[in-house]
């Protein structure tokens, strides 16, 4: 799942270094250990959405999500019943899922059409010269787009004139994963390879760069460190995963970084007041503090079980993974509180959550509605 970016790597060792990882048999997953529930929660809705985007997202608005499928249709849920407020019909397959900022809602599709739509119909559409697996940012009435080259473009969200464009990043390789393009304040937050950059939204210049890792081994697969969704934000705090190499913070009021800690793992972080939270490529996760980045505490009883990005809600911290159980457990000590099942496939978009609603999206195309008590 790597896109060619430059001629640094021929496409024969490409392909033959990616056949050597995927000959690998993969490891046992850490069978689950009978528990007692420490805690209340149930499944409150379920709702069918179709085969979801590879890299989904989902958006939370108000009092409703909005979901996006692989064929192409948008949909709105009630958070507090799952009932379906709306649809609408894009009229193409998608590679990215849906950004939306309450009014319109922005997908691209993979024939790299960007599409934007209100909730009654689609109000503008225009073709975009990259492929796009990142879901667009709507933000401040503009439509932000970041290519799997991490190339970015900003359109007017009324009427999609293009309003700047940035280049290439010049990095050899990029990953076909989700990227990093998040908003704070009056800066467009976007992850290029191992750094977050900070960019002026109306112009598109560059104000800063804070760098959270730094690419090591001896091919150009090996040194890929791009940073991958999804990022947590708490105020001016943003944490984030560089691909195989660290997690950090950074502080995006003063563009400073304010730790970096070496960690294998593909998946994005969460965060609380206190902690940050993700797991490494044996799906061994650590809690790290906050302001600090000292290790709080680890928890390796699920290693190998395909676990999702975590999601930060109230004390705890949950994770899906690839047998479709959702794993709640304590936010200051790691332990397992309560186990959920889906439908046995596994958790494919990052957990969102309203209040104490939590949702997860499976590999069947279900939607799940939780709320721990």
């Amino acid at each position: 799942m790597i896109a060619r970016r430059a001629l640094a790597l021929g496409l024969s060792t490409l392909v033959a270094l990616l056949a050597a990882c995927s000959s690998s048999p993969k490891p046992t997953p850490t069978p689950l250990e009978p528990l007692q529930a420490k805690i209340a929660g149930r499944q409150v809705w379920r709702q069918s959405l179709g085969t979801p985007v590879t890299g989904l997202s989902v958006a939370v608005l108000g009092d409703r999500f909005l979901l996006a499928s692989a064929r192409g249709q948008l949909t709105s849920l009630d958070i507090g019943t799952g009932e379906v407020r709306s649809r609408l019909e894009i009229g193409a397959p998608l590679s990215a899922g849906v950004g939306s900022d309450g009014r319109h809602a922005a997908v691209v599709t993979q024939d790299n059409e960007l599409v934007v739509s209100d909730s009654e119909r689609v109000v503008w559409r225009t073709r975009l010269n990259s492929r796009v697996v990142t879901s667009p940012l709507v933000a401040g009435e503009r439509v932000f787009v970041q290519a799997i080259d991490r190339s970015l473009w900003a359109f007017d969200a009324f009427d999609g004139r293009l309003l700047w464009s940035t280049p290439r990043s010049g990095e050899a390789l990029s990953l076909q994963q989700p990227g990093v393009l998040l908003a704070y304040r009056n800066t467009l937050l976007a992850g290029v390879g191992p750094r977050l950059t900070a960019i002026d939204p109306i112009s598109g210049a560059l104000r800063g760069q804070m760098t959270i890792a730094a690419p090591r081994g001896t091919n150009e697969v090996e040194r890929l460190a791009d940073l991958v969704a999804p990022p947590a934000r708490q105020g001016e705090v943003v944490c984030v995963r560089a691909f195989q190499s660290a997690v950090g913070c950074v502080n995006a009021e003063r563009g400073s970084v304010l730790w970096t800690r070496q960690q294998g793992g593909h998946q994005g972080v969460a965060m609380d007041a206190e902690f940050v939270f993700g797991s490494d490529a044996s799906d061994r996760i650590t809690a790290w503090r906050r302001s600090s980045g000292d290790v709080a505490w680890t928890h390796d009883r699920l290693r190998h079980r395909g676990l999702s990005a975590p999601l930060a809600v109230g004390s705890t911290v949950v994770f899906g993974d690839a047998e479709g159980w959702l794993h709640m457990m304590s936010r200051d000590r790691g332990e397992t509180l309560l186990r959920l099942p889906t439908d046995g496939s596994a958790i494919v978009a990052p957990l969102v959550r309203s209040g104490l609603t939590v949702l997860a999206v499976t590999r069947a195309g279900n939607v799940f509605a939780f709320r721990p008590e």
